[in-house]
């Protein structure tokens, strides 16, 4: 079974581009709503690094849902999709005092602090304005997730965040200071995670951690999961809404709250990877030695997961219902890593032809490149298309 794609609309439109299947991400958007409402004080921020095409952000907004950012230029993309600052929560390893300065400015909700030279820098900055900046601190839980090494974030290793046994003594180090807030704890285990027990583990860690609170009276106003929630990359069509329901169940089932905590998530893939497909056209068909290229006029500078991460991506023939036959795609980088699926089977190709690569609204056109001065990839909308 493949998409449906409006392929006649795609005629007159130059490659390659992101096609949003705004109907599914609206439906999407529904069911996180549905399913997080069903437990008290669940709120859901959307990670804007996953996708920050105006068009996408406009709907998300839409749908009411907050925004985590981790960079003032997402702040700046957030503000200017009309997301209220008391819903924007700012992350990130690496925040300049410009990019703190913005947040401040605009009074955003919550600054999730990852070190105490960060949190006094915070505090300095604040002062300047007199202003009290509310914080979280992301707390590294040393949970392993089941995914690839490059995005897991919660290993005792990785840059991110403070770790579990400076907890106490950085919160005393907050309580101290004049212009900063304590607020909330904030974790984030990794990303492309469709194992639950990596979420339970962060939970009993998570209770672990605030029993430890709890016993010098502290208790905060928000816990902060993070994200992480993956998505069927291997079958986009039978699976295209997240398992939303397990996943919000999960944790209000493992994560002990005390009645007047507020818990956030930070979802970013699960949200908008399903409802973007790259579309390419086939350059040319070229029969090799051993094998048969499907060489297309996008490449790694338009969706650079596969060869960054290695990813699977499907890829689908939108053009052709002839027999299948088996193809590397591939793009036209001067580079070896250029490739979107070895050993793919397409329906007999031919050059002209429309591939949609699935899968692709997360980390796609966010993270396209200039390389070989080639112009970055247009997003559009189901809803311009129709």
């Amino acid at each position: 079974m493949k998409g449906i794609f409006p392929v006649e609309r795609f005629q007159n439109v130059e490659t390659p581009f992101y096609y949003y299947n705004a109907d599914l991400l609206r439906e999407t958007l529904n069911v996180i709503r549905t399913e997080a409402g069903k437990y008290n004080k669940f709120c859901v921020h959307y990670a804007i690094k996953a996708n920050a095409n105006p068009k996408i952000l406009g709907i998300i907004r839409e749908s009411g849902l907050g925004v985590d950012c981790v960079s003032g230029w997402e702040i700046e993309a957030a503000i200017q999709a009309g997301f209220p600052a008391s819903k924007i929560v700012f992350a990130g390893v690496g925040k300049t005092d410009k990019e703190i300065n913005l947040a401040l400015d605009h009074d955003i909700f919550c600054f999730n602090v990852e070190s105490v030279p960060e949190l006094e820098v915070i505090n300095q900055l604040a002062t300047g304005k007199n202003k009290i900046a509310r914080v979280a601190f992301r707390i590294n839980p040393d949970v392993g997730a089941h995914t690839h090494a490059n995005i897991t974030t919660g290993l005792a290793e990785n840059k991110f965040g403070i770790s579990m046994q400076d907890m106490d003594k950085v919160i005393d180090r907050a309580l101290e200071m004049n212009h900063v807030k304590f607020v909330g704890l904030h974790f984030h285990i990794g990303s492309q995670i469709l194992d639950m027990g990596d979420f339970i583990a962060l939970c009993n860690r998570v209770n672990e951690l605030q029993e430890k609170l709890y016993a010098r009276q502290i208790i905060v106003e928000h816990i902060n999961v993070g994200g992480g929630l993956g998505i069927d990359y291997a079958h986009p069509n039978r699976q295209s809404i997240p398992d939303f329901a397990e996943y919000f169940a999960t944790y209000h089932k493992h994560l002990k709250l005390r009645p007047q905590q507020t818990l956030h998530f930070e979802l970013g893939r699960s949200v908008v990877g399903q409802c973007g497909s790259l579309i390419t056209r086939v350059i040319y068909v070229k029969q090799g030695t051993n094998k048969q290229f499907a060489i297309v006029d996008a490449g790694m500078t338009d969706l650079i997961r596969p060869a960054l991460y290695q990813a699977y991506h499907k890829i689908e023939n939108i053009s052709s219902e002839e027999p299948v036959e088996t193809y590397d795609v591939v793009g036209p980088i001067c580079e070896s890593s250029d490739v979107f699926g070895k050993a793919i089977d397409l329906n007999r190709t031919h050059r002209g032809d429309f591939l949609a690569i699935r899968s692709a609204g997360a980390y796609g056109e966010i993270m396209a490149s200039g390389y070989n001065c080639r112009p970055l990839p247009k997003g559009y909308t189901s809803d311009e298309l129709r």
